[in-house]
């Protein structure tokens, strides 16, 4: 037996690679995937055709019937995705050459003579047909790829989607987690409020009891000197005394020397009522000074509140450090007069002004040569309808950055336990909102610092 090729391998080859190009294009194990597994063997029974042809040298491949077969599978696999766009065109473009080339088959099977009679009809009609397959292959590829794109785009959007509504789910939750949070902390404030609140009253009382600490230690000198006259002028009085009485037990007395007993009695009497008074005065603005104000104002002799509480704080430091010695400079305007205002609470801001002031002396002697003289100055004056009282002071200065902050509460340049931070606030809340005042600060770091007090006269 001769071996031959057969005339249909031409048609064998091209349906096989017709139907990988259909596989890849229209994507069908996706959208065919019960026919995949027999469109992955075209080229197997392809080749089992041609086998078969070329054994028995029979041309069974380029009839007709087979291109009929052909058209019959390939038109029902097109119908099976016709929801898909360039299956539809796919279809349109197989059409005319599957027709035409089955139609030239059969008629060269059927009827030779005319085939060949009208061989350049059949051959004009595979032109056509041909033009028309590459047009509209042309247009099912474009669609593919607008539909790829626009897939691409419908994922992006659905990833975009996707990403949004996890990052909405996260700020959800972040927003929830924040805002119990949130809840929490303004739980805790209100309840720190309430206890700061609570204890607002117990730490201005603790600066009042630690300014009368301060005041305590001057009070003490000061109350002394009073005292010592009082026992010294009462001890010459008994001896006085004693004098008179074996005086008039004498037969013969001497009246020139009973009446100078006696003058001196009264002199020494006066002297021990004087300094009682001092005295009675110094507790008098100690108590004043401890108990809570009663806000009502009343004449006050400015010069003599300011010269009592600057010597006041002066011995009060002097008790504490036995070593310190400061310069005292007043210069009071005698035509001043009586001011009103309320003395316990003035008394409270000249005490912390001056407190300070000593400190502030204090803590640069330690860091200064021999020479240096701490110095602190309290001056009145009343100028265009205000009462101005300037305490001064040579001592470290205050630094700018600190400086805007001394009227904070609780703000202190003090070590620990020397100071509260309250004592300028209160001086500040007692003449601003207390006497409709003013109180300003002026300071050079390193060479001291001055206090002005406006009230009006």
């Amino acid at each position: 037996m001769r071996f031959s090729i057969p005339e249909g391998f031409e048609v064998l080859a091209f349906t096989a690679l017709g139907f990988q190009f259909l596989r890849r294009f229209l994507d069908t194990p996706t959208r065919l995937p019960a026919w995949e597994p027999y469109l992955k063997r075209v080229w197997l029974i392809a080749v089992v055709l041609y086998g078969v042809g070329a054994l028995l040298g029979i041309d069974t491949f380029a009839t007709g019937w087979y291109w009929l077969a052909v058209s019959v599978l390939v038109a029902y696999l097109l119908l099976q995705i016709k929801d898909y766009p360039p299956a539809r065109t796919i279809l349109l473009a197989l059409a005319p050459i599957l027709i035409a080339t089955t139609v030239e088959e059969l008629v060269e099977d059927f009827s030779p003579a005319f085939h060949k009679s009208n061989d350049d009809y059949f051959q004009s009609a595979s032109a056509f047909a041909s033009m028309w397959l590459i047009a509209f292959l042309v247009i099912a590829n474009r669609q593919k790829k607008a539909l790829v794109k626009r897939e691409q785009e419908r994922e992006h959007e659905a990833e975009q989607r996707r990403i949004i509504e996890a990052r909405k789910a996260e700020l959800e939750e972040l927003v929830a987690e924040r805002t119990a949070l949130i809840t929490h902390q303004k739980e805790e404030l209100e309840q720190a409020l309430a206890e700061l609140k609570a204890t607002q009253s117990q730490l201005i009382q603790s600066e009042k009891m630690a300014s009368l600490g301060e005041l305590t230690a001057g009070i003490a000198h000061e109350i002394q000197n009073p005292l010592n006259f009082v026992n010294n002028f009462s001890e010459v009085s008994i001896e006085l005394l004693d004098e008179l009485a074996q005086e008039q037990a004498k037969p013969a007395r001497d009246p020139d020397l009973e009446a100078e007993l006696l003058t001196d009695l009264k002199q020494n009497l006066e002297k021990i009522s004087h300094h009682g008074g001092r005295a009675s005065s110094i507790v008098r603005g100690m108590l004043q000074h401890s108990r809570a104000s009663s806000g009502q104002r009343e004449p006050t002799d400015l010069n003599a509140l300011a010269d009592e509480y600057l010597r006041l704080a002066y011995h009060g430091l002097r008790a504490k450090d036995k070593t310190f010695n400061a310069k005292l400079n007043t210069d009071f305007d005698v035509s001043l007069g009586q001011v009103s205002l309320v003395p316990q609470d003035m008394g409270r801001v000249l005490l912390n002004l001056f407190t300070n002031a000593f400190y502030a002396v204090q803590q640069r002697q330690k860091q200064s040569p021999p020479d240096y003289q701490p110095t602190v100055s309290v001056q009145t004056s009343c100028e265009s309808g205000q009462v101005r009282i300037v305490v001064s002071d040579n001592g470290t200065g205050i630094p700018n950055e600190v400086k805007e902050k001394v009227f904070q509460p609780f703000f202190t340049t003090k070590p620990t336990g020397q100071g509260t931070g309250l004592g300028l606030s209160l001086a500040y809340d007692i003449v601003t909102k207390g006497h409709n005042g003013s109180l300003a600060v002026e300071s050079t770091e390193g060479q001291g610092t001055t206090f002005i007090i406006q009230l009006p006269a």
